[in-house]
């Protein structure tokens, strides 16, 4: 692929070793693809009530877990721990 300054025009040589030439331009009403910074530009304040939910969710999560294996005996709790299908 090469630019044609004389003629501003982007030559390129395709599979079937044709050549092929377009100008080199973009259309105003070209819609580019979405980045990571548009993204968080336009969606942050979604993503962070995302993050926030999932975040909370866990806590809570966390916290039953712990406070179910504290009011466990030992042997209840090793016994769970041995019988759980972790896979």
């Amino acid at each position: 692929m090469r630019f044609d300054r004389a003629n501003d025009r982007i030559i390129a040589m395709l599979d079937d070793g044709s050549w092929d030439s377009a100008p080199n331009m973009i259309s105003p009403s070209l819609n580019m693809p979405e980045t990571f910074g548009t993204v968080m530009r336009k969606d942050w304040r979604f993503l962070s009530l995302a993050c926030a939910a999932m975040i909370t969710v866990a806590a809570i999560a966390m916290g039953i877990s712990v406070e179910m294996a504290n009011h466990m005996s030992t042997t209840e709790l090793q016994a769970l721990l041995v019988n759980y299908p972790a896979f």
